[in-house]
């Protein structure tokens, strides 16, 4: 067996690998590369779960970041549990051929309750008194405290919201370290989401994210140089590239104009029932499952969706394809390439549920892009951070209601599968030994990495 590291670059794609990226864009001339074909959706969960098991979201079942849970009549997103990941995984099929194999999940996601033999996750401690506490899952369990003795208390804040930035990545790439020397992994898989928040705020805007693109290849060059070191295999990767949008859709709020939407009212707040509407959306960046609880709908309203700007494709039955799962939504809507889909169901922002404006990943029923800004035109903004922040260290209860209703702000998305295989997402190795083509199916990632740690697997 062959030592191997993977190294997640979120959001990376050819187009990126350049001038600000001296170490990558050496370790690509070096060795060798490849493009994904990415699956659909290309959103995190879907390409990981994709990666990992080498088979389609038709068979692992993961659809999206979220999806309805039918069973219980709600919408969840960004569940942990490595068993909601229906096939076996890479570190299973190695093992089974070597016993002597071990792997790292440094904060892939589905982390928790893996049989990977080592894995550090984020996992918040949720305080009665209402506080979030940054904080990990691991397995052993002592590894989160060593790791958080040794490098700080994991920086949760920074990994999203407004304050996103470098010092997540920082920690993930040192902790990948530490566990490396502990343990000697003979895989480890590691995630550097840096890119993502910087993409998905600013797209393409190379005057913006130049220096998110130098500090992400820094941090990529530091652990190449250790690597080098321990003489291992590595290979750089992505999930998806991001591209720009000008144009959220709100395809919740057109479903309500239709009726098909219930909506409750609590404390003068409006929250969207899911188990009581005809049909509604499951917005997941550029992709939205549809999911209709009245099945007679279900022409009238692909032929609708057809026509709402900002969607090119509405798709149902067997033209769902790889996604076609029970998970799946009854019909499945593709933004166009200036377009993304916002989870938003309320008509009128006064009404908005108290969760909108907050970083709220678990509450909110899809994905929301904008916690990642303060509202731009508020010059109050930074005083009143700093007024609630000193509340909390008081003891007293406050709601961080920051996060602004203005989904034009969001200026790169994902989820599709790009014209232009510049925004495809990348691979590319340094083993000498295994030249890869110039494209190849996300699924085919899965025996890549096998093939790297085992080279003469059959």
């Amino acid at each position: 067996m062959k030592k191997t590291v993977v190294l997640n670059v979120v959001g990376l794609s050819n187009r990126l690998i350049g001038e600000h990226t001296p170490f990558m864009k050496s370790f690509m001339e070096k060795g060798s590369a490849a493009v994904i074909r990415p699956v659909l959706p290309a959103v995190t969960c879907s390409a990981q779960s994709t990666y990992l098991t080498g088979k389609w979201p038709s068979e692992h079942g993961i659809v999206g970041n979220g999806w309805y849970f039918k069973e219980e009549h709600e919408v969840k997103f960004w569940r942990q549990s490595n068993k909601l990941v229906r096939n076996e995984k890479v570190w299973d099929v190695l093992r089974r051929k070597n016993p002597q194999f071990s792997c790292a999940n440094l904060f892939w996601w589905y982390n928790m309750y893996s049989t990977a033999d080592y894995s550090v996750t984020p996992r918040p401690n949720y305080l009665a008194d209402g506080r979030k506490i940054p904080d990990v899952y691991s397995f052993p369990a002592d590894l989160r405290d060593s790791l958080q003795k040794d490098l700080g208390q994991f920086p949760l804040f920074n990994f999203w919201g407004p304050k996103a930035n470098i010092k997540s990545s920082q920690w993930i790439a040192d902790a990948a370290l530490e566990v490396d020397k502990k343990y000697h992994p003979t895989l480890s898989l590691v995630y550097l989401p840096h890119l993502d928040y910087s993409l998905q705020k600013n797209g393409l805007d190379f005057k913006k994210i130049a220096k998110d693109l130098r500090d992400i290849d820094r941090l990529v060059g530091h652990l190449l140089a250790y690597y080098r070191q321990q003489d291992m295999r590595v290979i750089i990767l992505s999930e998806y590239g991001i591209t720009n949008v000008s144009r959220p859709v709100h395809l919740n709020r057109h479903l309500r104009k239709l009726g098909h939407l219930a909506i409750r009212v609590e404390r003068g707040l409006e929250l969207l029932d899911a188990g009581a509407s005809r049909a509604f959306a499951v917005a997941d960046h550029q992709i939205a499952h549809i999911y209709l609880n009245d099945p007679s709908l279900k022409e009238s309203l692909q032929e609708y969706l057809r026509q709402i700007p900002g969607v090119e494709r509405v798709l149902s039955g067997k033209d769902r394809g790889h996604l076609l799962h029970e998970r799946c939504g009854d019909l499945v809507v593709v933004a166009d390439r200036d377009s993304w889909f916002t989870y938003y169901f309320w008509e009128d922002d006064q009404k908005a549920p108290d969760f909108a404006r907050m970083v709220d990943i678990h509450k909110k029923p899809g994905y929301d892009p904008v916690e990642m800004f303060t509202d731009p035109d508020d010059p109050l903004v930074v005083p009143r951070v700093v007024w609630k922040l000193l509340k909390k260290k008081l003891g007293f209860r406050t709601v961080m209601d920051l996060i602004p209703l203005r989904a034009e702000l969001v200026k790169g998305s994902h989820g599709r599968i790009p014209e232009d295989t510049a925004d495809y997402p990348v691979l590319i190795s340094n083993d000498p030994d295994f030249p890869l083509p110039r494209k190849v199916a996300a699924v085919d990632v899965f025996e890549i990495m096998i093939k790297h740690v085992m080279p003469q697997y059959n």
